[in-house]
């Protein structure tokens, strides 16, 4: 009767590690996870682009380019 159950057990135990190996759920949050943070990496990769190109611009330039393009 013991040695049944421990059977039982077991089964029941490789039939959940079966199920998690085929569950794909978690799978596609990592994956959005990871297309987040490439974007997220881009965006701040350009942002400091940008900053570094800005910086070495007088002020007044950057007023006329930002009225010119207002207008």
């Amino acid at each position: 009767m013991k040695c049944q159950l421990i059977m039982l057990q077991a089964r029941s135990v490789g039939r959940r590690a079966i199920d998690l190996w085929h569950e794909t759920s978690g799978a596609v949050a990592i994956e959005y996870g990871l297309i987040a943070a490439l974007i997220a990496l881009a965006i701040i990769g350009s942002i400091i682009q940008l900053g570094e190109s800005v910086a070495d611009l007088p002020m007044q330039s950057l007023i006329d380019a930002f009225a010119g393009a207002l207008s």
